[in-house]
């Protein structure tokens, strides 16, 4: 991992200036005696060492971490552990859940300036709010949609899926909620919510000539790729990107007019965080473009919330490229699910599947 150091701070910065982004401050040290502890996935952002040696250069705010392995375990660590963080990592549809529940704190946005540049279409994301209140900085997003094999027609909507054309060329994500999704775009539906699932199935089943391979990771999406086993696939935005940069693979990533099914992660702060205001200076540091363009160049990284920073990595960057701002207003994101509907969508993809093993 390459250090930030202030040469390269003021080269991101420049370079970023002169494209006309503009960047907010960190804030001097005015916590020094002060630390946070963040709640999040370990190897996610936050904990990156070169980022929090300047940070904390910067603010005097040291920084330390407490991991979950599950979404779940995250929320059970906010119930039982009150005090204990200052800053926690959430889906969007977490985070409608932990606000329900009062774990979360409003966002006092004015101390987060990096945030007047954050897509609108993601700050109003309601699993984001409660009462008229925002309860986390929205951080990075992605998305599920279409990868197709360079040089082939490239689709315009999901329907391509079951095109004749591709008998036993398409590959798909063995996930049920991804699915349902998709089967819900394709039969003009509410992905979060259809209500004909009947229709869903429908279409989901329309595909079965064309399936070859049933997918769950992104390493046997690559070699069966690589492979030429398939040509059209569901895949992931960032996997994408990841394909072709780093396995040199010919995909491109296409988001058809139904849009993509996408997800967002947020900062939030617990509701009996300790330092609050510290928390809210290293949020503001997650979103700036500085950071970020660190991250997604030498690291690699999820899409930034922020235009601003999006904007400032290279124009030939494949992540810039993949996250184009506007597919933001047709990208549907994924939203908590009731317990009873979750089982639904899972016996309606396992249905699907049995159809397609006949």
């Amino acid at each position: 991992m390459t250090e930030l150091t202030r040469r390269n701070t003021m080269k991101l910065m420049s370079a970023a200036l002169a494209a006309g982004v503009s960047f907010s401050i960190l804030p001097r040290k005015a916590f020094s005696a002060g630390s946070i502890t963040v709640l999040n996935w370990q190897g996610y952002g936050t904990d990156e060492a070169w980022s929090i040696k300047a940070f904390t250069e910067k603010t005097g705010i040291a920084v330390v971490h407490d991991y979950y392995s599950s979404e779940s375990e995250m929320l059970t660590k906010l119930r039982t552990n009150p005090g204990a963080y200052d800053l926690v990592v959430l889906n969007a549809a977490r985070c409608a859940q932990a606000a329900s529940e009062d774990l979360l704190q409003p966002i006092d946005f004015s101390k987060v300036p990096n945030a007047a540049t954050v897509d609108e279409a993601l700050r109003s994301n309601p699993n984001f709010s409660k009462d008229g209140k925002g309860f986390a900085v929205p951080w990075v997003w992605g998305m599920t949609s279409l990868a197709i094999r360079e040089g082939m027609p490239v689709p315009d909507s999901y329907a391509v899926l079951a095109d004749p054309a591709y008998k036993g060329r398409v590959a798909m994500d063995d996930d049920p909620i991804i699915n349902i999704g998709v089967g819900a775009l394709m039969s003009g539906q509410d992905i979060n919510d259809p209500k004909d699932l009947a229709a869903v199935k429908t279409a989901l089943k329309s595909i079965k000539p064309n399936v070859k391979l049933l997918w769950s990771t992104e390493d046997q999406w690559n070699k069966s790729f690589a492979a030429k086993e398939f040509d059209l696939s569901l895949f992931w935005s960032g996997g994408s990107v990841r394909s072709k940069r780093n396995s040199k693979l010919p995909v491109q990533f296409v988001v058809p007019k139904e849009g993509g099914i996408g997800w967002v992660d947020g900062l939030g702060i617990p509701a009996s965080a300790p330092n609050a205001e510290g928390a809210l200076a290293f949020a503001n540091w997650m979103i700036d473009p500085v950071f970020y363009v660190e991250w997604a160049t030498k690291v690699g990284a999820p899409a930034s919330s922020n235009s601003a920073a999006l904007a400032a990595l290279p124009a030939d960057d494949l992540s810039r490229q993949v996250h184009k701002p506007e597919y933001l207003k047709t990208m549907g994101i994924m939203s908590a699910l009731p317990d009873d509907r979750r089982e639904a969508f899972n016996n309606a993809w396992q249905e699907v599947k049995a159809f397609y093993a006949e």
